[in-house]
């Protein structure tokens, strides 16, 4: 489980808002935390070091939460840092490290900013891990997972990368039972590893499963992830769900363990089950 280090200014520093995604459903700031935990005056020189770097997070204050119809209101920021605790369980690095905090408009979820690849303009224009190609098109190392029209009328396929680094997430989001994996929340953070962002609507008790993942739909799930999941079946009435108990229902976490289990028992990934399996918009 994560533990507090109060000279880390993630975990106490003043959160200076520096711009907003606009993007996003619910109220998603940006914020950075000065090195010493203050707030600063003005915007920083560029840093000389690692070490005289800023802190860099995305902060979601509870009131910034768009109810829900099917979601407790107000229950957006503690499912995301219940995300990331089973995450964090599990021994995968998929979630950025995610803590309930305050902030300048009340509490809220404050996660560690991800310093992406933007392929488009640092890799000769590549594709992203989720993207669009023409119809049909789908290019060597990824899966098609339908076939739609853009908004300019032309048909394309929606593709995604065939990376076992994506089909950690995509097998972290059955177990959390996402109700939203758009394109956009799979990040490649320029250390290597593949990250998912926006967990605020996970870990529902009835099945929820939206996901642009489902190309390895039907397909086992690897060993190592099984093992992963079966000692986590195993630990989570102890500690692990003391822990997810602070965010989310005895129901929630029950309905948890008998998806690790499932998994566990039938490993492998589930075929769409609903009339509206992909989220929308997709990106």
């Amino acid at each position: 489980m994560s533990v507090s280090r109060p000279c880390d200014p993630f975990y106490a520093g003043d959160l200076a808002v520096v711009g907003r995604v606009s993007t996003a459903s619910n109220l998603t700031l940006v914020c950075e935390i000065a090195p010493d935990g203050t707030v600063r005056e003005t915007a920083p020189a560029a840093p000389e070091s690692a070490s005289d770097a800023g802190v860099r997070v995305v902060y979601k204050p509870v009131r910034g939460e768009r109810p829900l119809w099917d979601f407790p209101d107000g229950t957006l920021a503690g499912r995301e840092v219940a995300s990331y605790l089973v995450c964090q369980a599990l021994g995968w690095t998929v979630i950025p490290e995610t803590i309930l905090r305050e902030g300048p408009l009340g509490p809220g979820m404050v996660q560690r900013w991800v310093e992406s690849v933007d392929n488009h303009t640092e890799r000769g224009d590549r594709l992203d891990l989720v993207d669009l190609v023409p119809a049909g098109t789908v290019p060597e190392g990824f899966r098609e997972v339908l076939r739609a029209v853009d908004g300019a009328g032309a048909e394309v396929s929606l593709v995604h990368a065939d990376d076992p680094r994506l089909q950690r997430m995509a097998v972290l989001d059955v177990l959390l039972n996402n109700a939203d994996r758009k394109g956009g929340h799979a990040l490649e953070g320029l250390d290597g590893t593949v990250y998912g962002v926006d967990h605020g609507i996970c870990l529902h008790t009835e099945p929820k499963l939206r996901t642009v993942l489902w190309g390895w739909a039907g397909e086992p799930v690897q060993q190592e992830l099984i093992t992963d999941i079966t000692a986590f079946v195993r630990a989570l009435p102890g500690q692990i769900g003391d822990s997810l108990a602070e965010h989310i229902t005895d129901e929630e976490i029950e309905a948890l363990l008998t998806r690790g289990r499932r998994l566990r028992d039938d490993p492998v990934m589930p075929l769409p089950r609903t009339s509206r399996p992909i989220p929308w918009p997709a990106f």
